[in-house]
């Protein structure tokens, strides 16, 4: 009967309109298509961040490829360092080898000792104290907390060769204008030869300090290390065009969340 659709014509119909776009097929496809480009732009971005600190290009997008696509960078780097390979001023491949502290082990065993026996494959770390100890301290405090818990990120990755400036009037006895927390820690890092004080003396009552910034650049640079700061040096930068370039590159800025 011509009145009734067969079961054949009901499933034609069906598949027909399931081709058909939907009222918000095109936004949908902008915001996907949005979404794609954020995606890529985020994931351009890493790659960029990587190559400066000398990743290959293949090893940085075999180590996002094995990670998830929200993976933070923190993540990423601790993934690169652990199996991946550096390329050095002169470009030849240095295998990232690490003398990584075992799972499980006391916590003196993890931490910072005399023994400062470079791990393979890892560049020098330079750390600028004043504004490492300083932020998480909240901009209000010279935190020396902030210190420890730095160089116990780097030290706990296998990295030996690790070096913290700081003034070295923040030796001196604290004052309500210049407040300082755990200063006892200034003086283990100093024993394990991790921490370096930057002159300053006092003349006529005042006191005079050198321009420390200029130690930290300089060591990483002679080094072929990298620079642990926010600060982005600007001053030096205008003066020294290799200064320029080496901060643009090896520049690994950070933050704190919950003392880690």
């Amino acid at each position: 009967d011509r009145g009734f659709l067969s079961q054949h014509d009901v499933s034609e119909a069906f598949e027909a309109k399931s081709r058909i776009p939907q009222p918000d097929g095109p936004e949908r496809a902008k915001e996907e298509e949005r979404s794609h480009s954020d995606s890529l732009a985020t994931m351009d971005a890493k790659v960029e961040r990587f190559l400066k600190l000398g990743y290959s290009y293949s090893d940085i997008l075999r180590v996002l490829e094995s990670l998830r696509h929200d993976a933070q960078t923190n993540d990423i780097l601790e993934e690169l360092i652990k199996t991946c390979h550096t390329r050095t001023h002169n470009n030849r491949s240095v295998p990232n080898s690490p003398k990584l502290v075992p799972r499980g082990c006391s916590p003196s065993q993890a931490r910072p000792g005399p023994d400062r026996e470079a791990a393979a494959g890892f560049r020098p770390v330079v750390i600028d104290g004043s504004n490492v100890a300083m932020s998480h301290g909240n901009k209000k405090v010279f935190s020396c907390q902030g210190l420890q818990l730095a160089v116990n990120w780097f030290w706990d990755k296998g990295m030996r060769d690790i070096t913290v400036f700081v003034p070295l009037w923040r030796k001196e006895q604290p004052k309500p204008e210049a407040p300082i927390t755990d200063q006892h820690i200034l003086h283990e890092l100093e024993r394990r030869k991790i921490l370096v004080y930057t002159p300053s003396r006092c003349v006529n009552g005042k006191r005079v300090v050198c321009y420390d910034d200029r130690y930290i650049v300089k060591l990483a640079f002679d080094s072929d290390g990298i620079i642990v700061s926010n600060d982005n040096y600007r001053d030096l930068q205008t003066e020294n065009l290799q200064w320029k370039k080496f901060i643009e590159e090896r520049l690994l800025m950070y933050t704190f969340a919950n003392d880690k």
